[in-house]
């Protein structure tokens, strides 16, 4: 793959607010980004590398085309951001959840209107208030509106001429009370649409239309003396009074606000919107974001809040929150720290916290009920390494000699978190002359590779390296030859930090110390450094026996190994007579071995 040179789209991008795009060698766009200078951020991601994050550097690596968009405003460069990711949904974007399964309530744009909730939005229909991301706070307000008002059920058409030709007849909601019979003309269009009006004004959070309505209604029926239908009114009015306790959060002079609090950690951040009118809450959302960029709370909060917008419209005159966001917006934002604006924010902050810690409760019964210890471990290894599956099957190389001398070199393979001994592998290093071990990690995973491709066995799910930058380059370079770079994840660790080092990346990640999945690597390593220890500690003891034997006249190096082999010491070789001896070598090799030992002996 070509390295892409970004000079000259670099020279040609303008010092203005606007929004940007990556592609790919596939023409597909990877990244869509906004900035209040284009120039400046866009070269950003190629100065400096060494300090972006390991994600930045993977982003830069598979960038091959850029395209911008110049706008007047940063606020504009948000909500074309925002656009363009959802139309293009870029991999290293984080993907916000589309309202379109949140239902709404609409009041529709007929004579004699209905109230009814949907999940399709159609402005020339009707007039729409919401998202609800509860529905049963949503059906708790329908109910209170069937409590409060009379309003009609039906899909009747009741034009004027209908009305009056008598088509309609009242239906069981007329005699239940329900309705007003408005298809028969029963009641006015005027004293209908006042209740409708009242309905309205509590979906925005004005109550007090609706309390002076049903107030004036009590009075009136209690001047004219039918107590019954007073206490009626009175009926409703506490009713409407109960759900403004319920409802009002804070003094109605606060007005109307947007509340956005965030609080995050290393993989998500959490969001808690609440949309405030004359002190009462008519909408509230919890939201996780998962991370994809390492983004900043305050760069997350600024892309949520034109969400929240776009679901819940933009009417507030100011935005509160417990951090400031990024760049410039359309409203302003303030962070309060006494009085009732600081205790809406509170309040979110405690709905924030309370969701993170629901979600946490929520991951760990699952991860419980249905995973393993070893699964656990397993599925934080993934996260912690970014790999694309499960690492049931690692496998892990280590090289071993001393000044030099019997080089060799051990595999040692994990299934499932656990050793799989029969799995292991020694190897003797046959083309690296010398402490070599760059040379001789090349060798033994070639000669890995080579013979799993021969016997079509399956690759492992991850190798690991047992060394720094160097170890791994070769491992991969020997990875490349056999055309299998890539298909595999391969990392190495450096003993002394415990670094993770990744191919092609000069910058080491660090793995929490008490993470379960650095664990599992150390345990992996050190297994892997105990078997070629081993290995190499046998070959230097059969060495030394063999240059033993090789000090008797006559005895040679395949004689002596021949000997070893066959009575696994030089202790029991003395303990075995000259005929036991003879067998194997011959009557007179056997003699000169037997006078070797006698004189020793002396």
């Amino acid at each position: 793959m070509d390295k892409f040179d970004p000079k000259p789209v670099l020279n040609q991008i303008p010092h203005q607010p606007g929004v940007y795009r990556y592609f790919n060698d596939r023409d597909e766009i990877i990244y869509v980004g906004k900035a209040k200078d284009l120039r400046n951020r866009v070269s950003s991601y190629f100065v400096n590398s060494n300090q972006h994050s390991r994600k930045t550097r993977q982003l830069v690596f598979q960038i091959r085309r850029i395209e911008f968009t110049i706008v007047y405003t940063e606020w504009e460069a948000l909500l074309l951001e925002n656009q363009l990711i959802k139309n293009y949904q870029p991999r290293f974007n984080i993907l916000l959840r589309d309202d379109k399964t949140y239902p709404y309530i609409c009041i529709t744009r007929e004579r004699f209107p209905r109230i009814i909730s949907t999940r399709k939005v159609d402005r020339s229909t009707g007039e729409y208030f919401g998202p609800f991301a509860s529905v049963r706070t949503m059906h708790s307000l329908f109910d209170m509106f069937r409590a409060l008002y009379n309003i009609r059920s039906c899909q009747l058409v009741l034009s004027p001429e209908n009305v009056e030709a008598g088509k309609f007849k009242v239906c069981l909601e007329y005699h239940i009370n329900n309705c007003k019979g408005p298809c028969e003309g029963l009641v006015s269009e005027a004293e209908y649409l006042a209740e409708v009006e009242q309905i309205r004004q509590i979906l925005k959070g004005n109550l007090a239309p609706a309390e002076n309505y049903l107030k004036q209604k009590m009075a009136d029926a209690a001047a004219r003396m039918e107590f019954e239908e007073a206490h009626r009114w009175k009926i409703r009015y506490d009713l409407l009074g109960d759900y403004q306790n319920k409802t009002t959060v804070t003094n109605a002079k606060i007005g109307d606000v947007d509340v956005l609090t965030v609080v995050s950690d290393e993989e998500s951040a959490y969001f808690n919107f609440m949309k405030v009118a004359n002190g009462h809450i008519i909408a509230t959302e919890a939201m996780e974001v998962r991370k994809k960029m390492d983004e900043s709370d305050a760069e997350l909060l600024a892309m949520v809040l034109v969400e929240m917008q776009q679901r819940y419209g933009d009417e507030a005159r100011e935005v509160l929150s417990n951090l400031m966001p990024e760049g410039e917006l359309n409203k302003p934002v303030s962070v309060p720290k006494i009085g009732d604006k600081r205790k809406v924010v509170e309040l979110s902050l405690k709905n924030v916290l309370f969701y993170r810690r629901e979600k946490a409760e929520q991951r760990a019964a699952e991860t419980t009920a249905t995973t393993s210890r070893k699964d656990r471990v397993l599925i934080k290894l993934k996260a912690d390494l970014q790999l694309k599956s499960l690492p049931r099957h690692i496998e892990c190389f280590d090289n071993s000699n001393i000044q030099g001398t019997n080089p060799v070199a051990s595999m040692v393979c994990f299934k499932n978190a656990r050793p799989s001994k029969k799995d292991y592998r020694h190897f003797m290093i046959k083309t690296v002359e010398g402490p070599n071990d760059f040379a001789s990690m090349h060798e033994i995973v070639t000669r890995r590779y080579t013979r799993i491709l021969n016997e079509n066995e399956p690759l492992p799910d991850l190798i690991i390296v047992d060394g720094g930058k160097g170890q791994l380059s070769a491992a991969c370079d020997a990875l490349k030859a056999l055309g299998i770079y890539g298909k595999v994840p391969i990392v190495g660790i450096a003993k002394r930090l415990e670094e993770i080092y990744f191919p092609e990346d000069s910058v080491p990640v660090y793995i929490d110390k008490r993470s379960e999945s650095l664990k599992l690597i150390q345990q992996i390593r050190d297994e892997a450094h105990r078997f070629a220890i081993t290995f190499h500690r046998d070959r230097r003891s059969k060495t030394s026996l063999v240059s033993e034997l090789e000090g008797v006249e006559g005895i040679g190096k395949l004689t002596a190994t021949k000997l070893l082999k066959h009575f696994k010491s030089v202790k029991a070789l003395r303990e075995h007579s000259l005929e036991e001896i003879a067998e194997v070598v011959g009557k007179d090799k056997a003699g000169k071995l037997k006078a070797h030992f006698e004189r020793t002996l002396l």
